[in-house]
């Protein structure tokens, strides 16, 4: 019964996808709510996938020439006010800090919701030749932002993420670094996450307050809406004309230097969820998950079955792997590790070992083997890279069975209300239709994606000659 239990406790995500979401957060020891409104507790088996998330990302942000640094949590509010329409974007989202202890302070501070002036201000100190560029550095540290609804890891007061911002000598440099850093977002979604996504630009409705250009890849979860999963901007050098952040040029003129900014957040974990759980819980690409083996002795009282497993761990060294010798039952094990989404799981018994076999059995299809256990290694290795793979095909097939195509408002309109998913259409350019479409659709620009496709030469929404095809969908 208790085996049973532990899995019927979580909602049906056909039933309430919101509900089924909320439930595996919580039941799959990912988060706890805290005593603060909208902030979230992440647990270790949640934080552990951040963890593996920051290692993969940190190394591929150093293999490209950047460091890590660290800036202040309070931003004055002078140098806030600084860009113009950069603190337009975030005011409604702000929080001030305006005692320190019993004390009023001069200046309020802003908790940062992110870091742009923070980085320009320190810029503007510590570059004064060509010979000081590129600075390409990024930050690992939490924001704060008062959202008004928060959901855990999609939308918090606080979270946790990185931002890198570079500072170059020529508009190509910043552009180059801008294209590259995007593209090591997507190649780790789909590498690491098993997430497929659609690269591209965002509109200048959409793009990031005091950007030049915003870039973007979008993922679909399994109900259809898509998730914006990171996010590069090519700053110009507008940021530099604000913060007086100027260089001395091989041809002895001051020029202002050009920015990017980037980043990506533990909204990352939501997405894996999202894309890949089941009714069971969470389903994790062996890739990131934190446990990729559990190791279920069976009969574990009887002589022998527990010093076997730990002498089959040692034999899998190369993965992470956990023996579980609690004093629950088999089934109840299996069931609490489906829920946390381990890739792979094996059963070792009394007659497993008298057979020198185990039992494999993976957790996004079900399927189970017998394997010798002189080639257990070798099989393991096998079958958690079709695992990655697979995870990886599914979510792709999906996207590609729920993408529609629009080529007038009335279909448009149609698929928005009957069908979830991408919608592509095309786009006059003009931003009275991207915001006629939002009001009478609910469906936002999601890119402008680099690959185009002409589904026609009229814009979707007015009817007069199209520029280029979107991607419109409901968002997280």
């Amino acid at each position: 019964m208790q085996d049973k239990k532990l899995v019927t406790e979580i909602t049906s995500m056909d039933v309430d996808f919101a509900k089924w979401y909320t439930d595996i957060v919580k039941k799959a020891d990912l988060v706890d709510y805290s005593s603060v409104r909208g902030c979230m507790i992440i647990r270790p088996y949640g934080y552990a996938i951040w963890e593996n998330i920051q290692k993969v990302l940190n190394q591929k942000f150093k293999e490209t020439g950047h460091e890590n640094v660290y800036m202040p949590m309070f931003i004055p509010e002078s140098l806030l006010n600084k860009e113009k329409d950069h603190v337009e974007g975030f005011a409604p989202e702000v929080a001030w800090v305006t005692h320190g202890g019993h004390e009023k302070l001069a200046e309020r501070m802003c908790v940062r919701p992110t870091s742009e002036t923070l980085f320009c201000d320190h810029y503007a100190n510590i570059i004064e030749s060509y010979r000081d560029l590129p600075k390409l550095y990024n930050q690992w540290c939490s924001v704060v932002r008062w959202e008004k609804t928060t959901r855990p890891f999609l939308r918090s007061c606080e979270f946790l993420w990185q931002e890198g911002h570079t500072a170059h000598a020529t508009a190509e440099e910043a552009q180059e670094e801008t294209i590259r850093m995007l593209n090591v977002y997507a190649d780790f979604c789909e590498k690491y996450l098993a997430i497929p996504v659609v690269k591209g630009q965002k509109t200048d409705k959409e793009k990031f307050a005091g950007a030049v250009a915003t870039y973007t890849i979008e993922s679909l979860m399994h109900d259809g809406k898509a998730l914006q999963s990171g996010t590069s901007h090519n700053f110009g050098d507008g940021f530099a004309k604000a913060f007086g952040i100027e260089f001395t040029g091989k041809d002895n003129k001051l020029t202002n230097v050009h920015q990017t900014s980037w980043g990506v957040s533990t909204r990352l974990i939501g997405a894996i969820i999202m894309v890949h759980g089941d009714d069971s819980g969470l389903v994790l690409p062996p890739n990131i998950a934190p446990i990729q083996v559990a190791l279920i002795p069976i009969a574990q009282h009887k002589e022998g079955v527990l010093d076997k497993c730990r002498e089959v761990k040692e034999m899998l060294s190369n993965f992470t792997v956990k023996v579980d010798d609690s004093d629950k039952s088999p089934g109840w094990k299996f069931a609490e590790y489906e829920m946390k989404g381990v890739p792979l799981r094996i059963e070792l018994g009394p007659k497993d070992i008298e057979n020198n076999q185990a039992v494999l059995v993976r957790r996004d299809t079900r399927e189970k083997k017998v394997v010798s256990l002189d080639n257990i290694a070798q099989e393991v290795k096998e079958m958690l890279a079709t695992i990655q793979d697979a995870l990886f095909q599914k979510a792709l097939a999906h996207r590609e069975e729920t993408t529609s195509v629009a080529k007038d408002f009335d279909e448009l309109k149609d698929i928005a209300q009957n069908k979830p998913g991408f919608i592509k259409a095309m786009w006059c350019g003009d931003e009275a239709c991207e915001i006629k479409i939002k009001e009478e659709t609910t469906v936002t620009s999601r890119c402008i994606p680099f690959e185009q496709e002409e589904i026609s030469d009229k814009c979707v929404c007015c009817g007069k000659p199209a520029k280029k095809m979107l991607y419109w969908g409901k968002a997280y």
